[in-house]
């Protein structure tokens, strides 16, 4: 029994749609083995009327002794293995120990108690997915499998925060973050910041952390419950998603920036929003939980179950929520590696699986007025201002002419760039100017303010600090 769950009896109701008579039992006992469907389709009908005394969780797993006649459907001695006590051993079909090797032992109070959300910590030990996760991943001992079971918990399966993944999720957030944004900035200080927010967005953010998720290997069940492998990640497509791991402050104007288009200037996203630069609204928390509940509602206004899930959620809905559920999984086990392990293991851990993974910054460029940019640049640093010299060209008369430009301040080159005209070749010219600029590192072995944390850490040299990008 998982710790902390409600303790709940469970007795057998009378049913008068699910109270067969003698006749039935002896018809179906006599006519059937116990390995038979019709046995099975009764014992199952009369599991319906189980009735338990804690809403939050269904009861617990110990079940009540009860009698046939206080049921209310009396049984013949043939079948009275139906009937389960808390002191007798069972031997129904798939309800304890049975020597058929059709039908796997389980508890007995497995079969009749109701399901809990997610399946109970003690299980995790007996999962060959989770051991195999485990050890893919290259985590500590220190970390258990029960923590790493919790990790795969999603709010949205278990609202319980007891035993879902929240807590953990957004400590790994805060951590990952932390990691990532200062070895941005120590490794290129001169990114502007729209850059830096991109930067941070591919490798720290939901998409990026789902597809770390992915080549994990990480499975995802069909639907959560207490049966589901431990080693299965589990998320519901219907419940109500917890938003907790974003900072930041809500807008009142939130919502008219996005209706008009006004300037979302990058102080304010400094001040105001999260730590990629995105703005916070109630209606954007919302909207997972609105969408979840519109999708989970039948025609007729009724709840729908999840198998009746795929014709009313369109496919990009079902992604986001999984991906979203995937990333949650990601965070939660760097906030586990760091509460079971500390400091120097999470940093390992985010260097390993973030940050080692390779991104093209100069994709994420977009200038306007190159040109205009350059020269400002060159003023501001005390430069010779700019200047654009044809290098080399081939077939100017031809229909495909090649340009090659090359940018120079005095006698220093800044930059050069090839294109099928004059003007576009100098813009090139002038982007990859800039790029060479804003791309400046020390050097791939830089250090980082985290790493002063390190005991015996030699002193620390400054880090090299920008004076700002060309507004």
């Amino acid at each position: 029994m998982a710790a902390g769950r409600p303790q709940a009896a469970i007795s057998v109701l009378p049913s008068p749609t699910c109270a067969p008579s003698t006749a039935t039992y002896a018809s179906a006992a006599s006519s059937f083995s116990p390995a038979g469907r019709k046995y099975r389709t009764v014992r199952r009908r009369c599991q319906s009327t189980v009735a338990t005394g804690s809403p939050a969780y269904g009861g617990s797993r110990d079940l009540a002794s009860t009698s046939a006649d206080s049921a209310g459907f009396p049984l013949p001695s043939s079948s009275s293995s139906l009937l389960l006590s808390s002191g007798a051993a069972n031997t129904a079909p798939g309800l304890g120990p049975s020597t058929d090797p059709r039908f796997p032992e389980i508890f007995p109070e497995a079969a009749l108690s109701p399901a809990y959300p997610s399946p109970a910590p003690e299980r995790a030990r007996g999962s060959a997915k989770l051991a195999a996760l485990h050890a893919r991943l290259g985590l500590s001992q220190r970390l258990p499998l029960e923590t790493l079971a919790r990790a795969l918990v999603d709010t949205s399966a278990d609202p319980s925060l007891r035993f879902n993944n929240a807590s953990l999720a957004y400590l790994g957030a805060t951590l990952i973050h932390y990691h990532v944004s200062e070895w941005l900035m120590c490794r290129y200080p001169r990114l502007p910041m729209v850059i830096l927010y991109a930067a941070m967005k591919a490798y720290a953010g939901p998409q990026a952390l789902a597809d770390v998720a992915h080549q994990w290997g990480v499975e995802a069940a069909a639907a959560p419950g207490a049966e589901v492998d431990p080693g299965l990640l589990q998320f519901s497509l219907v419940a109500d998603r917890q938003v907790i791991r974003r900072w930041g402050y809500q807008r009142a104007e939130a919502k008219n920036l996005k209706k008009y288009k006004w300037r979302h200037g990058i102080s304010s996203r400094v001040v105001l929003d999260d730590d990629f630069g995105d703005m916070l609204s109630a209606e954007d928390e919302a909207e997972a939980g609105v969408e979840a509940g519109l999708a989970g509602e039948a025609a007729d206004g009724n709840p729908a179950s999840a198998l009746d899930l795929g014709g009313s959620m369109d496919a990009g809905t079902k992604t986001r929520i999984a991906d979203d559920a995937h990333a949650n999984f990601v965070r939660a086990v760097a906030g586990a590696v760091y509460a079971h392990g500390g400091r120097e293991p999470v940093r390992a851990f985010v260097r390993a699986h973030v940050l080692s993974r390779q991104l093209d910054l100069e994709r994420l460029f977009r200038f306007k007025l190159p040109t205009r940019e350059l020269a400002y640049l060159c003023a501001r640093e005390n430069f010779e201002p700019p200047v654009a010299r044809l290098e080399a060209e081939t077939g100017r008369q031809s229909r495909t002419p090649v340009f090659v430009v090359g940018i120079y301040s005095g006698n220093d080159k800044l930059g050069e760039g090839a294109a099928a005209s004059l003007d576009h070749a100098r813009a090139k010219a002038a982007m990859n100017s800039l790029k060479a600029w804003y791309l400046y590192s020390p050097g791939e072995d830089v250090r980082v303010p985290s790493d002063m944390l390190v005991e015996g850490a030699a002193p620390w040299e400054p880090a090299y600090v920008d004076i700002g990008e060309i507004l």
